[in-house]
This record gives structure tokens, C-alpha cells and sequence, in this order.
């Protein structure tokens, strides 16, 4: 791909990958969007370490609010070993139905006329993928990461939260974190905005800064 790209600046290293995209309910009911599309012109395989030497496009579908919670945990008492890490993908059962609906839509999305001229066979999952089964093993055997983990050392109002309103790790003096590690909730979207705002908050605390006073958003008559 790097190499296409020097020579010729052709492929799919010409290209941001990431043109189009969605927010979608898997169900009806739903306050808010909980699956997010990322439409990408390439095929894309086993995140990003293989293609397809073809031409063909690939749908990435991430689920926004996910129920499952994993850990993370000390390996050992040496400050060197990498920490014991269980993401625990797909506990939730309403994760399991939230993803299997989400590969129906693309489905059924991928189908339509207008998508129709630049769609040649499904490589992923693949024809043969039919029942609800089928679906939740493909989803459990390629599901993975898109890198917006959050909550390790939540903040919180009780005395079980590591972290307090001020970013100050509970029982610890002079010891703050700040990173997306102290969010409690996930958003729905990536984290780098609310980091950024958690960063520039501590900043003020650390200073001593007095908060901005509230004000009422300005209204324009249509």
C-alpha cells in the first residue's frame, strides 16, 4: 500500500478511509443512536493487517454504549509487567443484539440501487452466514477494538469511586488523573474532545482558577 502510494499516488494509502459515515438505532425506542457506521473505500481485513489485492469497499459498524464491562488489574507487583487486561466483548446480551442487528442494516443497506453498481459478492461474513447464530460467531470471531477505552478509574460522587469531582485519586496525596480513564460513562463518539475539556478543567483546578460564571445561551429569533 505505501509503496503503491510513493510510486503513483494511487490505492488505498491515497485516501482518509473515512469519507462517510452513519449514526443508526439498532431498535426503535432508542433515545439516542446506538451503533455508528464508518464507510471505508477498501477491503479491509483483519484490522487493517491484510487486503485484499481487489477492488471492493468495507463497512465497519461500532456500537456506541456498549453494556459488557471488562477490567483492567495489576499482573504482578512489578511496575514493568504489562497489566491483566479482559475486555470482555459481548457479555451483554443486549451488545449480542445490538451488533447482529447492526449487520443486518448494513445488509440491507449494501443492497440498495445505489450501492448496487459498486457491490460484487459479501466477503464478510460471507453468504453462508444466514441464522442469528451464525451472525453472533462471526461478530464474537472479528469483533475487536476502536480504541476509545474509558472508565478504569472512574470518577464519582461515592467513596468507591478511585477518583473524585476534582480528578484527585481517593487516599493519595498530590495525586491526580487525568486522561479518559477518569470518565465513568462512554460517550457516543470518540473521546479525544472530552479529554481535551477534562484536561483544560484539571489545568484550572491545579491553578486554582476560578470557574466561569454560568450564562444563559443566546437566542436568535428565526
Amino acid at each position: 500500500v505505501g509503496l503503491q502510494y510513493l510510486m503513483n499516488q494511487t490505492g488505498a494509502g491515497a485516501d482518509n478511509h473515512l469519507q462517510a459515515g452513519a449514526f443508526l438505532k439498532s431498535r426503535e425506542g432508542l433515545e439516542m443512536p446506538d451503533l455508528q457506521l464508518h464507510f471505508v473505500n477498501a477491503i479491509m481485513m483483519d484490522h487493517a493487517k491484510h487486503q485484499a489485492n481487489k477492488d471492493g469497499y468495507t463497512v465497519h459498524a461500532c456500537q456506541l454504549r456498549p453494556e459488557s464491562r471488562g477490567t483492567v488489574c495489576l499482573a504482578s507487583s512489578d511496575p514493568f509487567q504489562h497489566p491483566a487486561i479482559d475486555p470482555n466483548y459481548l457479555e451483554a446480551e443486549e451488545d449480542r443484539r445490538a451488533m447482529r442487528e447492526a449487520v443486518k442494516m448494513l445488509r440491507d443497506l449494501c443492497s440498495q440501487n445505489a450501492l448496487r453498481p459498486f457491490t460484487g459478492a459479501e466477503m464478510m461474513p460471507g453468504e453462508s452466514v444466514k441464522t442469528d447464530e451464525d451472525i453472533d460467531a462471526f461478530i464474537r470471531r472479528t469483533g475487536e477494538t476502536i480504541y476509545h477505552p474509558i472508565g478504569t478509574v472512574a470518577m464519582g460522587a461515592g467513596d468507591d469511586a478511585p477518583v473524585d469531582g476534582e480528578l484527585r485519586v481517593r487516599g493519595v496525596e498530590g495525586l491526580r488523573v487525568v486522561d479518559a480513564s477518569v470518565i465513568p460513562t462512554l460517550i457516543g463518539g470518540n473521546t479525544n474532545a472530552p479529554t481535551i475539556m477534562i484536561a483544560e478543567k484539571a489545568a484550572d483546578m491545579i491553578l486554582g482558577k476560578e470557574p466561569l460564571a454560568a450564562e444563559e445561551p443566546e437566542t436568535v429569533a428565526a
